[in-house]
């Protein structure tokens, strides 16, 4: 037996070494494509979420400017009840204040007319 390969053992050995290097070469180009086209994708999709971002934020400002707006509305609306609900209570003070001055006005003039008759009967009068 010779310890050197022969010819044929060191031309199958270059096929074999070419075919594993061919073989690397194809995997290593499909990952690069397969992951720059990822990378592309991803770039993509970080200017898609940067451009809603700022329309999200928008939208935001603006629902918040229609809430204050509400808000304002609201606590107009809230002031305006309790003043009218003031003024039911001056109109209700005012009605039961009214309700005596007739009361004690008709008790006058039922003082008066019952003096009146007395008067024409003689009672009342001085001695």
């Amino acid at each position: 037996m010779s310890s050197s390969p022969t010819a044929a053992t060191v031309q199958q050995q270059r096929e074999a070494r070419a075919a594993v290097l061919a073989s690397l070469s194809s995997i290593g180009t499909s990952i690069d494509t397969d992951l720059r086209t990822r990378t592309a994708d991803l770039h993509a999709n970080s200017a898609a979420i940067a451009k809603q971002e700022k329309e999200l934020a928008r939208q935001t400002a603006a629902l918040r400017k229609e809430s204050d707006k509400w808000q304002k509305l609201g606590d107009t609306s809230t002031k305006k009840l309790n003043e009218l609900g003031d003024v039911q209570n001056w109109a209700e003070m005012l009605e039961r204040d009214l309700l005596v001055l007739e009361e004690t006005v008709r008790l006058v003039d039922e003082g008066r007319s019952g003096r009146e008759t007395g008067e024409q009967r003689g009672y009342g009068q001085p001695r």
